[in-house]
């Protein structure tokens, strides 16, 4: 007894197997451009995260900056000279005090 293949001549494929092979080969052919692009992607947003981790410093510096200019404008020295120069007298009588 023969057993019948689903190949009717010799050589031929059928047609799940073309598509099955010709589905291979795309992706064989594909994957080293898909792995390219991957990993220049990765290093694109790995460059704008440096980009962004600078810019955040840059700006936690100038916040730490503008702090000490407030501290300094606020300090009690610089109420005292700027009420002097407007012509603002302090005495400890004019100062109340309120409880709670």
């Amino acid at each position: 007894m023969k057993k019948h293949s689903k190949r009717t001549k010799r050589g031929k494929f059928t047609k799940f197997e073309k598509v099955l092979f010709a589905i291979t080969i795309m992706a064989l052919l594909s994957y080293p451009f898909m792995s390219i692009f991957a990993k220049s992607t990765l290093s694109e947003m790995n460059y704008k995260l440096e980009s962004d981790k600078e810019k955040i410093a840059l700006q936690n510096k100038n916040n730490e900056s503008l702090k000490m200019k407030i501290n300094e404008l606020a300090s009690l020295e610089n109420l005292q000279s700027v009420a002097k120069k407007m012509g603002l007298s302090y005495t400890s009588n004019s100062i109340k005090t309120i409880d709670k």
